[in-house]
């Protein structure tokens, strides 16, 4: 199978290759703000007179950038054409996300107007697609256009190797900063060999949460490393330290240089939020990848993460978990393993039901971590009980499938919408389907029957 990969490395420039890798992408950045003035001057001028012509796509932009570079930006050969073009490129990007959005052509939320980036808080990224990109046969050195031979802090080896055995393309390279480090992306073209999970036959419900990370229905339970909440006196601390520096802004609004101490306890702060970011992607990663590894069929529940946080009590804790990135990981690995994605739907009751016969409670409150069951006595943990109820609605899903009721994401599969049919709850065979709506406030104010409440309980 032909998948577009991305490989990412950490780079040790020499101070004079950081100021060149600085230097692009604040080029970027500079062509980005100038064609947005041009835009918003364009749009400005046709108001009055209709017959004007604002630039919209990227082919259009590179023409106005080509006839006004050599005043607005006489030193433009200091930088590969490149550069331009990516700052470009992500404002025409921006052009077309907002005109979708607001045309309601572009799912998801309601995307705002681009806005001028800002030295210091815009991310720091420059794209190259053009050669030279290479990397070196050494393995701990890459190539690219304008900034030549860069070290690698990290060894290439696993791109290296597929590039020698002609598994791999490489198509742009994209070099970014955080937290203080430099690095390279190369997005690639990779053959990938196929794969057969460990366990191909077998079909596990995994239920994402903040007490534990996930559950699956095997009865295996991965904590959550939760890296903010461990890393909060640090943070607390360093930030205070950066507070009483003297940094760039003067007590009145106005700019002035920062002291040294302020760049330093800036650097020591932005290093910890990067590590806090780090360990929360590995353990997401361990996670997915052993999933999509072991079994053949993985099924998780949709889950309404921008509502969820909505409730500020826990609102942090869910973003520290990074639940809503598990589906995202699991959608491509999945398939490279020769395995399926099941996504339940939004409304389906996993806390709420019974595992072993079906029953439906009308209210769960969070703070109900045990599930007992009236009707048959079951007694098991809440998160368990929900995974079980996950894996279980595939089995149903899988005698209703020619309906059309189930949808099967990122598998060898069709694609088709999910429906609330009947006979698709676990265990309430031959019972007609209903649709649970909120059955009132629980413990904590909310209501308990609404998809918000099933996932935060989750």
């Amino acid at each position: 199978m032909t998948v577009r990969q991305a490989y990412k490395f950490a780079l040790d420039p020499t101070p004079r290759q950081q100021g060149k890798l600085a230097s692009h992408t604040g080029a970027a950045r500079f062509a980005y703000n100038w064609g947005l003035a041009l835009v918003k001057r364009r749009l400005a001028e046709r108001k009055a007179d209709k017959g004007v012509v604002v630039p919209w796509t990227l082919p259009e932009l590179r023409r106005e950038w080509n006839r006004a570079k050599a005043e607005v930006a006489p030193w433009w050969g200091e930088n590969s054409k490149e550069a331009y073009s990516s700052g470009l490129a992500a404002l025409a990007q921006g052009l077309a996300s907002w005109a979708a959005s607001r045309a309601g052509t572009r799912a998801g939320p309601r995307m705002g107007f681009p806005t001028r980036k800002r030295k210091g808080r815009s991310r720091q990224g420059c794209r190259f697609t053009t050669d030279p990109i290479r990397v070196e046969a050494d393995r701990h050195h890459v190539v690219l256009p304008r900034l030549g031979r860069i070290k690698t802090h990290e060894s290439t080896r696993k791109l290296a190797r597929r590039i020698e055995q002609g598994t791999a393309r490489i198509l742009a390279a994209t070099i970014s900063q955080s937290g203080g480090r430099w690095f390279v992306s190369f997005t690639c073209e990779v053959q990938r060999a196929q794969r057969t999970p460990r366990q191909p036959g077998v079909r596990v419900g995994v239920d994402v949460g903040v007490k534990h990370l996930a559950v699956v229905s095997t009865g295996q339970v991965i904590d959550n490393p939760a890296p903010l909440n461990a890393n909060l006196r640090r943070l607390r601390r360093q930030t205070r330290q950066l507070a009483r520096c003297q940094g760039s802004r003067d007590p009145a609004g106005g700019r002035r240089p920062p002291s040294r101490n302020w760049q330093q306890a800036k650097a020591r702060l932005a290093r910890t939020h990067a590590r806090v970011a780090n360990l929360r992607r590995e353990a997401l990663h361990q996670l997915t990848s052993d999933l999509a590894i072991t079994y053949g069929t993985v099924v998780v529940e949709r889950l309404n993460i921008a509502g969820m946080v909505q409730n500020h009590r826990l609102a942090r804790a869910i973003a520290d978990s990074g639940m809503g990135q598990v589906h995202r990981l699991l959608a491509y690995k999945c398939p490279w393993n020769g395995g399926q994605l099941v996504k339940a739907d939004l409304f389906f009751p996993s806390s709420k039901t019974c595992s072993g016969c079906g029953t439906a409670k009308a209210k769960l409150s969070l703070a109900e971590r045990v599930f007992d069951c009236e009707a048959c006595g079951l007694r098991l943990d809440r998160d368990l009980n929900a995974a079980r109820n996950l894996a279980a609605l595939l089995e149903v899903s899988e005698v209703a499938d020619a309906s059309n009721r189930m949808i099967v994401v990122a598998g060898s599969g069709t694609e088709t919408e999910n429906a609330r049919g009947a006979d698709v709850r676990p265990g309430a065979a031959g019972q007609s389907p209903k649709r649970r709506e909120a059955s009132g406030p629980g413990r904590d104010g909310r209501k308990t029957g609404t998809a918000g409440s099933q996932g935060s309980a989750a």
